[in-house]
């Protein structure tokens, strides 16, 4: 190797962190003074660091920048700023090279981008949540409703369900007929009943057969607008064993603690 190559050879190893911008300042003062000379296997170098490194503009991530980068940022602007106190000559116009504004640029496009992106799909991800709530919401309130249906099949099939007709004590109104599962509940089922007037409310009734025992109240449940009355008790107050009857009165919304009228319908539960 020539003396003129070992004179540049510690410059040419310089050449690439030039063109990236992030020599210290005595460095870069030391690289730009040799160029300065005319050298034309440094410039031919500088000049094909620069292509390369300007390509990097391209080839942005997408997502912040690296720590690398920001590193080097950081690094070129504190010196950047201990040159201008030291009132050193400015080789370059910018510490920070165009290529380098360019990459910055590029992420900060695709930072805001992406920012646009979530602002805009927001409503749609925030409908669609919705939208899967209340479809799972249906979903399990169906499977309540199969799960009932399912219980009550049981009870008005299973051969060891108490039957108990419950007629009315007026002439114009049609019976019910309860059906008592010890384990499963109670069934009261009837059909083509009339609306209760306003907001009154069907109540059932569990009579005890203890003397002096007052009535126990059981669910509430207004005919439907067809007049189909279906009532499913799966928790009765009482058992079978100790209840002489069940009756239903017409109650005020949301029913009573002790009955306030005189039973609509009353059935007798006996021993098979």
């Amino acid at each position: 190797m020539s003396n003129n190559d070992q004179n540049q050879h510690p410059f040419r190893e310089l050449i690439e962190a030039f063109a990236l911008g992030s020599l210290d300042p005595e460095e870069r003062a030391a690289v730009a003074a040799h160029l300065a000379t005319g050298c034309a296997e440094c410039a031919k170098a500088l000049s094909e660091a620069q292509w390369l490194v300007s390509q990097l503009a391209y080839l942005a991530p997408e997502a912040a920048p690296s720590d690398i980068l920001r590193g080097r940022l950081l690094k070129t602007v504190r010196a950047e700023a201990a040159a201008s106190k030291a009132a050193e000559p400015q080789v370059l116009k910018s510490t920070i090279p165009f290529w380098m504004w360019g990459a910055v640029a590029a992420v900060t496009v695709f930072a805001f981008y992406n920012a646009y992106e979530v602002h805009r799909e927001g409503p749609i991800v925030d409908d669609t949540a919705r939208e899967l709530a209340r479809t799972t919401d249906e979903l399990h309130k169906l499977e309540q409703q199969l799960a009932l249906a399912h219980r009550e099949a049981l009870i008005l099939t299973d051969p060891r369900s108490r039957k108990i007709a419950m007629p009315s004590g007026k002439k114009d109104m049609p019976p019910l007929q309860a059906t008592w599962h010890a384990a499963l509940g109670i069934v009261v089922f009837g059909q083509s009943l009339p609306m209760p007037v306003g907001n009154r409310t069907l109540q059932l009734w569990l009579i005890p057969k203890a003397p002096g025992a007052q009535p126990m109240p059981s669910l509430t449940l207004r005919p439907d607008a067809d007049g189909k009355f279906d009532l499913l008790v799966a928790s009765p107050p009482d058992s079978q064993a100790d209840t002489k009857a069940l009756a239903i009165t017409e109650e005020p919304e949301g029913g009573s603690p002790q009955p306030t009228t005189t039973p609509l319908w009353v059935g007798s539960v006996t021993e098979d």
